[in-house]
């Protein structure tokens, strides 16, 4: 966000709308449905400082202007279309319509709805909600240039065995023994940038980004499980978090930037006894989930080349 001095003061300015909520309904002429439910947020940098300086709003876009547009653009799209593609049509409509307008960010989040299966086939209209939420985030500027990232919310994945933690750092405050042995519980919160730097080089075909981000969730989960028949040692959250992020640039050449957060959601071992014996002997079996407190692990992993 560019600076100016206004009256021997540095200012930054943005405004928007926040948390604007539209699903849109396609319907093929064989009876098909598709639905989609996105939670649509609106940043604009814009010339608009006549309105913070004095009465004077002529230059200022409405953020009810900016709520209406998500609903007239999605009457519009007479094809379905990825949340990706939505959200760079929405910033690409403010930074051209509008001549004060020199950047847009559109933040969105889908909702999972998830089509149903009936005796074994796909129903027609009918969906229910899944867990895990995919997000997008597109920056444009009137120049053309584009910043385009996705991303997971909420992938929640668990493995029973193949994971431990060992010879850590032990000081007089360490109470945690060493283990290859231990259950292993995370929500992932996924980030990938694109490579594209322009409108102009974006790839055309239709719901691109909607295969990229299926494919994306599917190399992070089979890296995280490992193969079906043994699975895949975990040494630490971190180790598996690297491999996980390494991973997704190996498979996709045009993914610049992968950023994985993975919370250690914890299954401790149970163990109850009184005076007259063990009631409850822990032999891998009982546990007692609990995610407060549990551990915290983020990294981010790009390409040499990539300027992020």
């Amino acid at each position: 966000m560019a600076q100016e001095v206004v009256e021997g003061f540095k200012f930054e300015q943005r405004h928007g709308k926040e948390r604007v909520r539209v699903a849109r309904v396609w319907k093929t002429q064989q009876g098909h449905h598709f639905v989609v439910e996105w939670r649509v947020g609106i940043t604009l940098f814009s010339d608009c400082v006549n309105s913070y300086l004095r009465d004077d709003n002529s230059d200022i876009v409405a953020t009810d202007t900016m709520k209406n547009t998500v609903y007239a653009k999605a009457k519009e799209c007479s094809d379905i279309l990825s949340v990706e593609d939505f959200a760079i049509l929405l910033a690409k409509h403010f930074v051209s319509f509008y001549k004060k307008v020199t950047g847009a960010i559109v933040n969105i989040v889908e909702k999972p709805w998830e089509r149903v299966i009936v005796d074994g086939q796909p129903h027609e209209h009918g969906f229910k909600l899944g867990s895990e939420k995919h997000t997008t985030e597109a920056i444009v500027q009137k120049s053309g240039s584009l910043q385009l990232t996705s991303g997971i919310e909420g992938l929640s994945v668990l493995k029973t065995t193949q994971s431990g933690f060992e010879k850590f750092i032990r000081d007089k405050y360490t109470a945690l023994p060493d283990t290859r042995e231990r259950m292993l519980a995370t929500e992932v919160t996924a980030l990938w940038r694109y490579s594209y730097e322009s409108l102009y080089t974006l790839p055309q075909k239709p719901l691109y980004f909607t295969d990229k981000y299926l494919e994306v969730k599917k190399v992070l989960a089979d890296t995280f499980f490992g193969p079906p028949n043994r699975g895949v040692y975990s040494p630490s959250v971190q180790n598996t978090l690297y491999l996980m992020a390494k991973a997704t640039l190996n498979r996709f050449p045009d993914i610049a930037y992968v950023n994985l957060k993975m919370p250690n959601l914890h299954f401790l071992p149970v163990n109850i006894s009184n005076k007259d014996g063990p009631i409850v002997k822990f032999e891998d079996d009982v546990y007692l989930p609990t995610d407060e407190p549990h551990g915290s692990i983020q990294a981010s992993l790009s390409r040499l080349w990539s300027k992020l």
